[in-house]
């Protein structure tokens, strides 16, 4: 019996749950209940009357990435709720034990509508329909399946997905630094309005802060790099300091105010942050200049403001010491010292022993960011620089680890050329620090794309959550890695997780439209693009509204949607696509023909441009094409594979035993998935 966010709940004598206030109160006085007891006391109540498992409750409250000890946490949320409810556990009223089962909810319960004044609030978010979704905000009737088997797969289904940092995504579809630059205010604000109205009711637990960009004030553009560097260090700075209870909002939002910078109650509103960092950097040949200052957003007061003067060797000191500063004036300001001692210098520098290895590896993490082909280049110069200079500072390894990775994903260079580099640069990393988070997810990211090893994959990524929950990137590409195994309920919940650390990232947004589209909810797919489309200020549709379309059966309104110029090979390769589906079959042999013309050009991205263009046709001829092409695909170990569970495209394949063996070969037959877990 799902609830809906404003409800409300009666129970017991004078005992109300307030899911709207987040709130549960006795004859209207409001009662202390931490935040796991409070979300497993809504869950009992929502499943009143029926035994809840303990694994149902893990995987409500924590997920499956579970590192802590759920039992105690369970017993003692349990023992919380009682002692609240003034329940007897030998003679319940409330919550009844079902030895070595789980619990029920015995009362009896009685719903009496949403919380006052937002019953407009479920109306409005009822008629919107262009939301990154959530677990909360999927109607009963539009469940997300665990899995995806053969036959839940249409054969009239098929289609190619676009997504970011994954192999169907790559260097010709958004070019994401220049995306940023150009965002509209108006439609980051409808869309950030959009992602927070969906949002789970759960307030949050922790602490949120934004680093905003540290201002340049050198006068030389050149440095910008050095600014943006340290931006980004203090993100990971602060937020390993303390993660169980201070959270720090991603890169790619908080870059988005250098451009476009707004008054700190929209930034608060927008990234739902507590705190903001301001801070701007001065340096010459040898000493450097940080002014910081720590602001709180709801009535922008100045909580402290500091400037420090040092010589660049000493760097890394003064941002370990601006980071601890940071986390201990916000834990004074709560009245908790939890977290004052919580850490130690130990983030950033990672054990750097050379400024100039470290001024080096800010500038390769600079060009990274861009998402370009170029951008990479750059950053693997400066990465085996900064190792030239420190070849024991881990971060560099880490950093040409995700540089030859992405590159080989992105299919601008062969599998062979430049994983195996990936894969000795992530390694010797861990070699040097077991505890960066970065490196874990470069080896689970080699691992799922290069070896098709997808326990391994889940493990590294697990681990590098454990290490850095705030760190997007690992929940961003490890719901891509559930994505592909068709676990779509565990992918939303962490593309969710990766968009509340950096709710303004056209990477993170994207991917979710993708899973959408891989789960088979096209009409959500396209709505959510479209959103991105407007948050990116982008004039050019997103090609995921061509695929839904060619999904839906509706080829008209697709073939408007194709884009490009007459001699890109993409453009010949998506109508053949789509005339192959539409049974127009010269058509499709003159787009195939153009295609096969344009090929060259592509590069080391042809083989999956290809398998979209022949996808289409449903001639034997053609198919054994494909095959042909997915054999090659599998001996060159190409990234493409890792979609053929869930790919629409190969829906009209699912029945042939080669299409079963190659399954095998990747390892994402259910009875291989199954195993991993």
């Amino acid at each position: 019996m799902p609830i809906n966010a404003y409800q409300r709940f009666r129970f017991g004598d004078g005992y109300e749950l307030d899911l709207g206030a987040y709130e549960l109160r006795c004859d209207g006085r409001a009662l202390k209940l931490p935040r796991i007891p409070m979300e497993l006391l809504t869950l009992l109540i929502e499943q009143r009357g029926n035994l809840v498992t303990r694994d149902q409750i893990i995987e409500r409250i924590w997920g499956r990435e579970v590192f802590v000890d759920t039992d105690n946490s369970i017993n003692a949320a349990v023992r919380k709720i009682r002692q609240v409810l003034r329940d007897d556990a030998d003679e319940p009223h409330f919550i009844q034990t079902v030895p070595a089962k789980g619990y029920r909810f015995v009362a009896a319960v009685t719903e009496i509508g949403p919380t006052p004044g937002n019953a407009s609030a479920i109306e409005e978010t009822a008629a919107t329909a262009v939301v990154m979704p959530t677990l909360e905000s999927i109607s009963p009737d539009e469940t997300i399946p665990d899995k995806i088997s053969p036959e839940q797969l249409s054969p009239d289904q098929a289609g190619l997905a676009v997504v970011s940092d994954s192999p169907g995504w790559g260097w010709r579809t958004w070019v994401i630094g220049s995306a940023i630059a150009l965002l509209a205010a108006a439609a980051i604000g409808i869309y950030s309005g959009w992602f927070h109205r969906f949002a789970s009711v759960t307030p949050p637990t922790r602490v949120l802060l934004a680093v905003l960009p540290f201002e340049n004030l050198t006068g030389d553009a050149g440095q910008e790099y050095f600014s943006d560097g340290l931006t980004e260090e203090m993100i990971t700075e602060l937020g390993r300091l303390d993660p169980e209870h201070l959270g720090v909002i991603g890169r790619t939002s908080v870059m988005l105010y250098k451009q476009n910078p707004k008054p700190l109650d929209q930034i608060g509103r927008e990234l739902g942050v507590q705190y903001v960092l301001e801070g701007s950097v001065r340096r010459d040949s040898g000493n450097v200049r940080i002014t910081a200052q720590l602001i709180q957003v709801k009535d922008q007061t100045h909580v402290w403001a500091r400037q420090y003067d040092r010589e660049l060797k000493n760097l890394l000191d003064v941002q370990a010491e601006i980071a601890q500063e940071v986390t201990d004036e916000i834990t004074l300001t709560l009245g908790d010292r939890r977290t004052a001692t919580a850490a130690t210098h130990s983030s950033v520098t990672h054990s750097a022993t050379s400024y100039e290895a470290y001024d080096l590896y800010l500038e390769g993490r600079y060009f990274w960011n861009k998402r370009t082909e170029a951008g990479f280049k750059q950053a693997a110069e400066y990465f085996q620089q900064a190792i030239a200079k420190d070849p024991n500072y881990a971060p560099a390894y880490a950093g040409l680890a995700d540089t030859f990775g992405l590159m080989s994903t992105w299919s601008m260079a062969p599998q062979g050329e430049f994983m195996p580099k990936a894969r000795a640069a992530a390694l010797k990393a861990l070699e040097l620090d077991e505890t960066l988070a970065e490196a874990h997810t470069s080896l689970a990211l080699i691992a799922e794309n290069y070896d098709y090893d997808w326990g391994t994959a889940e493990k590294e990524f697990r681990r590098a959550i454990q290490l850095n929950p705030d760190y997007p990137t690992a929940h961003q590409w490890y719901a891509e890695c559930l994505a592909w195994q068709g676990r779509f309920d565990e992918a939303f919940a962490e593309s969710e997780r990766a968009r509340r650390l950096d709710p303004m990232s056209l990477v993170i947004a994207s991917d979710a439209v993708t899973i959408l589209y891989y789960s088979r909810q096209y009409e959500r797919a396209i709505a959510q693009s479209r959103a991105v489309d407007a948050m990116a200020a982008s004039a050019d549709r997103n090609e995921i509204d061509c695929y839904s379309h060619i999904q839906q059966g509706k080829f008209a309104e697709a073939l408007t949607e194709i884009q490009g110029s007459e001699d890109d090979p993409w453009t010949w390769a998506i109508r053949a696509y789509l005339y192959g589906r539409w049974h127009q079959e010269k058509q499709l042999q003159h787009a195939l023909a153009k295609f096969e013309q344009l090929a060259p050009k592509l590069g080391s991205s042809r083989m999956k441009v290809s398998l979209l263009a022949y996808a289409g046709s449903s001639d034997d001829k053609e198919k054994d094409k494909i095959f042909a092409l997915l054999q090659e695909a599998y001996a060159e170990r190409s990234p493409v594979l890792t979609q053929i569970k869930v790919g629409p495209q190969y829906d009209p394949l699912r029945s042939d035993s080669r299409f079963q063996e190659l399954l095998r070969q990747v390892g994402l037959t259910d009875e291989q998935l199954r195993s991993n877990k």
